[in-house]
């Protein structure tokens, strides 16, 4: 049995563990705020801009070879985004396990599938078990910004223009709430701006844009730099979904840390407290046996 000393110093040390979570889930908590309130800002512009091209697709018949899907899928491109640290519950190993399944069932029905990796943890993931990706990059949480978010959909957009993929698909935690994170497959190029269910609804009244305006420049130009812009929004909007889920998973973890620590602390507290009460019963024993056997 441990004794008095062991015990004290278990309780001190679980103390110190209990200071440091309770300080990450209130640092957490600061960063979810500010990440939140850039998902709710970005939204109306998103969906703004959506409806604009596909008014302008839809009035004017343009088309454009982001929005064209291919016949045959064979060529995939996955981009998957998790965080560069741990501390965050199953935020990460739900990514993981998601893309690798993604990957088994999926390598012998398809050509080639490429990764982009963004983050550490899924690029140590897939790294033991012999993936490589052909892009990498870390310090999300720290570094997100639109640049960065315009740089990656640059290269994914030009890639696909190019023929080197059918279809590119991107795996992050899509932010619910501050303790509901889900693992989303979304699939981003060919953009698809739903235009059937668009023009459906379109049939019976007019839509926001006449048959008859002139557009300058072309809509063809238009429609072009506005779904550029779509589609890094898009990828700016997984990015930041993911950070803000990265936040509420490491906030909720460490709530339940704190709480768990706390409730050992209670538990190592009563067993100090028995086994001092029963040293001191032990002692006085002895003492009033002592006594007695004097007289």
């Amino acid at each position: 049995m441990a004794s008095l000393k062991d015990i004290r110093a278990q309780i001190e040390s679980t103390k110190n563990t209990q200071q440091i979570t309770k300080a990450m889930k209130l640092v957490s908590a600061a960063k979810l705020r500010r990440a939140q309130n850039n998902i709710v800002n970005m939204r109306p512009y998103a969906l703004t801009l959506r409806k604009v091209i596909a008014d302008i697709a839809v009035t004017n018949k343009v088309s454009n070879p982001l929005m064209e899907a291919k016949e045959q899928v064979k060529k995939v491109l996955l981009v998957v985004i998790s965080s560069d640290r741990g501390l965050c519950g199953a935020f990460n190993s739900n990514i993981n396990k998601f893309a690798e399944n993604y990957y088994n069932e999926n390598k012998t029905k398809l050509e080639k599938i490429d990764f982009i990796f963004v983050g550490r943890k899924v690029h140590d993931y897939f790294a033991r078990r012999g993936i490589k990706p052909i892009d990498y990059i870390t310090k999300l949480d720290k570094d997100i910004s639109y640049e960065l978010a315009s740089k990656v959909a640059n290269r994914v957009m030009n890639d696909y223009l190019e023929g080197s993929y059918d279809e590119v698909r991107i795996v992050y935690n899509e932010f619910k709430s501050a303790i509901s994170q889900q693992v989303v497959c979304e699939t981003i190029l060919p953009i698809d701006m739903g235009l059937s269910a668009f023009n459906a609804d379109q049939t019976d009244k007019a839509g926001n844009f006449s048959v008859d305006m002139i557009f300058e420049p072309a809509p063809e130009q238009i429609i072009k730099e506005l779904l550029e812009k779509h589609f890094d929004l898009q990828v700016y909007r997984t990015m930041s979904e993911s950070v803000a889920g990265e936040h509420g998973a490491r906030m909720s973890a460490m709530e339940n840390a704190t709480n768990n620590a706390r409730d050992m602390i209670n538990k190592l507290t009563l067993t100090y407290n028995k086994l001092r009460q029963e040293k001191i019963t032990t002692e006085l024993i002895e003492i009033v046996s002592g006594a007695e056997a004097l007289k």
